[in-house]
């Protein structure tokens, strides 16, 4: 059932996931952004101090004798400590590509700095132009280095000035920028769907408040739409109080008609009934049984007309406990003479979703069989079954009804006993309207002996 409501369609979900996923998809576009700046900035940081010290080597650089070049005291004590991660050195080109070490930093010991044949091409083509490339230092770290070409006076030859850096800690902290922009940025997208969320929900109410309201009038618990919609859905609301009008409309319609219908036909019955009885005779008694079993049918098809139309019009709402509250203290006066006590139990939170007239005949009839074929005691028992349903079961405790013979007595006109009161109709009655209702009608052994009457029908709300 779960897997089916997520499958339906949902305003809600549909405008959540789009503004969602769009706050998303900016928001994450702006953090890489944000990382790929800030890692630009400490790079370009980084390549300052490198070109400081290109510049600081060029400037005290000097030739000495034998074209030997000498390279400037520095001060720099990372320089001078083996393997410390800040490395310089001074080189010429050679051929394939190689460049030859002149002068090398304490640092870099026994090692130099490697430059990739395209950089010593690139560094030799654009003379003052330093050009920054990534390598490997002597210990594998990862470096960040610099290449500069330029001719020193009195030397023939052009000498490559070169510096590196180990760039671990910037890349240590572009991480952990990265890792703080991440989480805030997820705080923020986490905040950023719950106002969405809100917004969404927010925004809709008034269609939930709508569709509330709509349910009221179906369950009967009001009779129009009286809440102020905004303009968007005030015309919706407006088509719904019309249309609820004009079902109101319709079914009293249909009532005016069952109640013509009715008078219309049932007089001329009466008439053809009467005349039979005043002229006895074989012709006489076929009309008479004719016209009863017309009388018959007419009344069974107007009480499920009415009925259905009940059903289709608005809801109402009946109290279960008042009806058997006044159908028990009037069946126990009819049958006084023989004792009938009736025993009701219903919840006074338990209502018919019907017309009161509909349960007065549904239980009505039911208890009056009851009452008949009881010893002397008549159960009846009204229980929720669900939200939308609920129970209702008549016990007697009389002789009960043999199990192959209970279809029979739903039948119309079905009396098991001739010389009991009644037409025979009763339970027929009881099962039509429970039919016309959505309901059912079950017969089965009571446990106080006789016969159960167990139906099924609309549960309005409290």
């Amino acid at each position: 059932m779960k897997l089916e409501v997520l499958r339906r369609p949902s305003l809600v979900r549909r405008l959540v996931i789009l503004a969602a996923g769009w706050s998303l998809a900016v928001l994450l576009v702006t953090a890489i952004v944000l990382a790929m700046l800030f890692q630009q900035a400490a790079l370009r940081r980084f390549d300052q101090g490198l070109s400081e010290l290109i510049d600081n080597l060029l400037a005290g650089a000097t030739i000495g004798e034998n074209q030997e070049v000498i390279a400037p005291a520095l001060t720099d004590l990372r320089a001078l400590r083996a393997y410390s991660g800040k490395y310089w050195q001074l080189a010429e080109p050679a051929s394939g590509g190689a460049v030859r070490v002149l002068v090398r930093s304490r640092s870099l010991w026994d090692s130099e700095l490697k430059a990739p044949a395209d950089i010593v091409a690139e560094v030799a083509a654009t003379p003052g132009r330093p050009v920054v490339y990534d390598t490997r230092g002597p210990l594998n770290e990862p470096l960040r280095a610099m290449a500069s070409q330029a001719r020193l006076p009195g030397r023939e030859a052009p000498v490559i000035f070169m510096a590196a850096e180990d760039r671990s800690p910037v890349d240590r902290d572009v991480r952990g920028f990265i890792a703080a922009t991440a989480l805030a940025f997820a705080l923020l997208a986490a905040g950023m769907i719950a106002a969405v969320v809100v917004q969404v929900r927010v925004g809709l109410a008034p269609l939930f408040d709508l569709r509330r309201e709509v349910a009221s009038v179906r369950r009967g618990k009001a009779e129009r739409l009286v809440r102020t919609y905004p303009t968007e859905l005030a015309p919706l609301a407006d088509e719904l109080n019309a249309l609820v009008a004009h079902n109101q409309e319709v079914v009293e319609r249909q009532r005016t008609h069952v109640g013509n219908l009715a008078h219309a036909l049932k007089t001329p019955l009466s008439v053809m009934s009467t005349e039979a009885e005043q002229q006895p005779g074989p012709l006489a008694e076929v009309v008479a049984r004719q016209a009863e079993a017309m009388r018959r049918q007419v009344d069974h098809h107007l009480r499920r007309a009415r009925a259905a139309a009940r059903t289709q019009g608005q809801g109402e709402r009946t109290s279960v406990a008042e009806v058997l509250d006044e159908l028990a203290r009037t069946l126990e006066r009819i049958f006084q003479d023989k004792g009938v006590t009736v025993d009701w139990d219903a919840d006074e939170e338990l209502f018919f979703l019907g017309e009161r007239q509909d349960l007065l005949e549904i239980a009505g009839n039911a208890m009056d069989n009851a009452c008949k074929w009881c010893r002397g005691r008549v159960r009846v028992r009204a229980r929720p079954l669900s939200p939308t349903r609920f129970s209702l079961v008549i016990e007697d405790d009389g002789e009960g009804l043999p199990a192959e013979r209970r279809e029979e007595v739903l039948q119309r006109g079905a009396r098991l006993d001739e010389a009991a009161p009644g037409s025979g109709l009763g339970l027929n009655i009881v099962d039509e309207l429970a039919r016309a209702y959505g309901g059912a009608l079950r017969l089965g052994d009571a446990p106080l002996g006789g016969l159960a009457v167990e139906l099924e029908l609309p549960r309005a709300e409290a």
